[in-house]
């Protein structure tokens, strides 16, 4: 893409309504822009960082043995009335009507939804275990919306349910969608502690919140700095395996994390003390286990082995898409703007024309950018080299090739790896070969 040619606004200035650094990144970074209180509209660039963390997400997700699905935003009132949930649900849930005076609402999750579509397709046990998952929009009516992505009333999330059998058979498919889980931010480039956590109105009796470190989290956390060590790969984890699934989650449960809110400073006492690790975090994912809650309230039972009717066991799991790029943000930032993870920026490299007219440096440009377009965005923009420096480190590139007059003349161009500073003279090939090795290294 050429910047020229790219709705990329970026801002010089901070913008007085962004109280954290993610909210002023995206704003400065042209990623988004504010449509309505909570309620944004995602620019090429932003969207691009959004599609990239939900491949990702639903790569490991269909590795999991999940299957795809769309539900709908809009959800008939008549679902949540079965649940129970209609009322309960409070403010939060957005009602609405249609023409013909039926009741409706923007789901803000989707348990009775799936939990019908279940229900109209499966009869026997032996249909049993399935997991679906779908990518999709949610709305929440938050009394103050703030923070940009990270607290809005609108967003894109991950939202998958299971449906066993039994107890034992839930608890299979909760511990798959944790490694999944840890899998998948392991790919996002960030570390991730799963936490015993409250259920909230969803419900249940087990469950665990994600948190990724950053500076700027919201909740302060306590955790074990064995789980900096832990190697989630398959080559580790056969998540097709029970034995492993359950060396697994015994693994995460035996060491210690915490949130403020549940720390338990004897138990944190008994860590050894140059295990004991203290931060600020963000949670981006939430998984239940709920048994029955939805099944026997919406009447939805299976065949038995024993002929006799049965309520499905199930849990659900969300990971907030649309929030992780702003969590992304807070954990991988400095002030010059985006440090993005290679896995998840919206270009990889960032080439940077700092002589536009030049005829030596406008060809070896074209050259790179004719070898990378898919992948790069292209600064072709008549503005000063300090502004191209500027935006290039603000949109957080992980890798900048800088060409002028003077290098382009000696076929050398200056590569710039934006997470560590570094920056270095080389050849044309020399600097493609080295972030054509970094773009095809993919993380475990």
């Amino acid at each position: 893409m050429r910047l020229s040619r790219s709705l990329i606004p970026t801002l010089k200035e901070v913008p007085a309504e962004a109280q954290i650094a993610s909210h002023r990144l995206m704003l400065r970074a042209g990623l988004v822009r504010q449509m309505a209180a909570g309620i944004y509209a995602w620019l090429p660039a932003g969207l691009r960082v959004l599609n990239n963390i939900a491949d990702i997400v639903r790569e490991e997700q269909n590795a999991a043995g999940a299957q795809e699905v769309l539900m709908p935003t809009i959800q008939p009132a008549s679902l949540w009335q079965e649940s129970g949930r209609y009322e309960d649900y409070g403010k939060e849930m957005l009602r609405i009507k249609d023409r013909h005076e039926r009741d409706l609402l923007y789901g803000p999750t989707n348990e009775e939804m799936i939990t019908d579509i279940f229900r109209q397709s499966l009869r026997s046990y032996k249909e049993l275990p399935q997991i679906a998952y779908h990518i999709q929009w949610k709305f929440r009516d938050e009394v103050r919306p703030r923070f940009g992505v990270m607290r809005g009333r609108e967003f894109l999330m991950k939202d998958a349910y299971s449906f066993d059998l039994d107890y034992e058979g839930a608890v299979i498919s909760y511990r798959k969608m944790m490694l999944s889980y840890m899998r998948t931010f392991q790919r996002l480039g960030v570390k991730a502690i799963p936490m015993v956590a409250d259920t909230g109105p969803i419900g249940g009796d087990l469950s665990h919140e994600f948190i990724i470190l950053a500076p700027t989290g919201e909740s302060q956390v306590f955790y074990d700095a064995a789980f900096e060590d832990i190697d989630y790969s398959a080559s580790n984890f056969n998540i097709a395996n029970t034995d492993d699934l359950g060396r697994f989650y015994e693994t995460m449960t035996t060491h210690y994390a915490a949130t403020e809110e549940k720390h338990d400073t004897a138990a944190w006492d008994a860590v050894g003390a140059d295990r004991r690790r203290e931060g600020r975090g963000i949670e981006v994912g939430h998984i239940f286990y709920f048994g029955t809650k939805y099944t026997a309230a919406m009447n939805f039972s299976v065949v038995g082995p024993d002929g006799q009717k049965t309520f499905p066991e199930m849990g659900s799991y969300g990971i907030g898409i649309s929030r992780m790029v702003g969590a992304l943000i807070e954990a991988s930032h400095d002030e010059a703007g985006i440090i993005w993870p290679d896995s998840v920026a919206p270009f990889a490299v960032g080439i940077l024309n700092l002589k536009q007219g030049d005829a030596a440096t406008d060809a070896m440009c074209e050259e790179v950018y004719g070898k990378l377009q898919a992948v790069a965005l292209y600064d072709d923009r008549s503005e000063r080299a300090g502004v191209k420096f500027a935006d290039a480190d603000l949109m957080g590139h992980p890798w900048q090739i800088i060409i002028g007059p003077r290098g382009a003349a000696a076929g050398r161009v200056e590569l710039k790896r934006r997470a560590t500073g570094e920056r270095e003279e080389l050849t044309l090939d020399e600097a493609m070969a080295r972030v054509t090795e970094s773009l095809s290294a993919k993380p475990a």
